[in-house]
């Protein structure tokens, strides 16, 4: 479906509107937080803990493998009683345990705390796109996408500088960064207070009501089936081509041996730093671009224009070049990703869209999981340049293919007949 709504005027925001998209972005970037704290001092961690770097890797893995569950339970949730309450419990959930982190007294406490925190996170995504986007125009979808799929990039950049300042400037350990998460996530939970329900919701429940259709009914559907999927095989390489170019990288950057960039701390921060910006500015532009040109078109430009880049980004040796490498892999990998949170969401029928963006993205998350500990085993036998050449070059062709091979709904309007997955077929993916 095409977007003819792009030639029509911007529709400003109402407050409610406003209060949605932050609370979603808030949420979003809090995640991303804390989840990159553990990528950029999990090397701390292990001497702390005097445990092997392979190991604190997987750390990261436990968290993303719990995702799919935090998306199952809250999607569900979601879907039957309404998107603001299990946001509300959700984002109180994850930022307490994020902050017990901070008091983890040895490896297997933070394992634990690590397994919960990512039902947390798995629950955020999926709730807070589908919010996010039934509440803002159709017509500016895109840029909104973008806008909030970069939250995850914002969230890196903040957790960057909160190690800049705190690790590298004030010389204090990585459980002050643990303690720092709290606050972002009470500033959301208190903007999220004030959200409305969503409207697109409340209009499917009645749907369902009328026509008596039940949730199961509804995913018993094959052709809803068939795409659920073809959409976690998609998110499967999508989180691979993300976590393939970032998880690793700050490791890459300071390690001195294993081919390793060996940079200063505070010199391997700015170049994070530097990529994060690169990540945002990649995702507003091909999120908005999505808007006129496609959904599918956007992404497998962004994603074929990321592998000429990967010499640069693996195989640097100067600052410069890692810092240019890295900044204009990051705008093409987050600039595919700022297509995300409404291809996806326009992709989910309206009765079950808590659950289906959330869980596809969670599940092809899972199945993701196990980047970084394999990126790391491939370093130690064949080091960092190899290791993230040979896991970034075959995602970046497997995101091109399979956004290929699906369709696209750019622009159709939730809680209209074509949305709704009562008394229709969806389009097949």
């Amino acid at each position: 479906m095409t977007a003819a709504s792009t030639a029509q005027p911007s529709t400003r925001l109402t407050a409610d509107q406003r209060n949605s998209f932050l609370a979603a972005f808030l949420g979003w970037t809090m995640d991303a937080f804390d989840y990159f704290l553990v990528v950029l001092v999990y090397a701390d961690i292990a001497k702390d803990f005097h445990v092997s770097l392979e190991k604190m890797a997987f750390v990261t893995t436990a968290t993303l493998l719990m995702r799919p569950v935090g998306a199952f339970v809250f999607g569900l949730w979601a879907d039957r009683r309404g998107r603001r309450i299990p946001l509300m419990v959700d984002v109180s959930f994850y930022s307490v345990v994020g902050f017990l982190c901070a008091f983890a007294p040895n490896f297997t406490v933070l394992l634990v705390l690590r397994l919960l925190y990512g039902i947390g996170m798995g629950g955020e995504w999926g709730l807070g796109a589908a919010l996010a986007m039934e509440k803002v125009p159709a017509e500016r979808r895109g840029f909104f996408s973008g806008l909030l799929q970069e939250g995850y990039s914002v969230g890196y950049l903040f957790a960057s500088l909160a190690y800049l300042v705190i690790n590298t400037w004030l010389g204090l350990s990585w459980r002050w960064m643990f303690a720092l998460s709290l606050v972002p996530a009470l500033i959301s939970l208190i903007i999220r207070s004030r959200v409305k329900e969503s409207e697109v919701w409340q209009n499917a429940q009645e749907r369902q009501k009328q026509t008596n259709t039940s949730f199961a009914t509804i995913l018993r559907n094959p052709v809803i089936w068939r795409r659920f999927v073809y959409l976690v095989l998609l998110m499967t390489a999508f989180n691979w081509m993300s976590h393939g170019t970032q998880d690793v990288y700050p490791t890459f950057l300071k390690a001195t041996v294993d081919s390793g960039a060996g940079l200063a701390k505070s010199t391997a921060t700015w170049v994070v730093v530097i990529y994060n910006i690169g990540a945002i500015i990649g995702g507003l532009a091909v999120g908005t671009m999505s808007e006129r040109f496609g959904r599918k078109r956007m992404i497998i430009l962004a994603a074929l224009l990321g592998l000429p880049l990967v010499p640069i980004f693996a195989y640097s040796t100067s600052v410069g070049m890692l810092a240019l490498g890295s900044f204009l892999m990051q705008i093409m990998v987050q600039g595919a990703w700022g297509v995300i949170p409404a291809h996806l969401t326009e992709l989910s029928p309206d009765e079950i869209r808590g659950f289906y963006p959330g869980v596809t993205y969670q599940l092809g998350n899972c199945l993701a999981a196990f980047n970084l500990p394999i990126q790391q085993a491939l370093a130690k036998s064949h080091g960092y340049p190899f290791a993230l050449a040979a896991t970034i070059v075959p995602v970046l062709l497997a995101v091109a293919i399979l956004t290929f091979l699906g369709s696209e709904a750019r622009g159709i309007r939730f809680g209209s007949k074509e949305a709704s997955a009562v008394g229709r077929s969806p389009a097949p993916a």
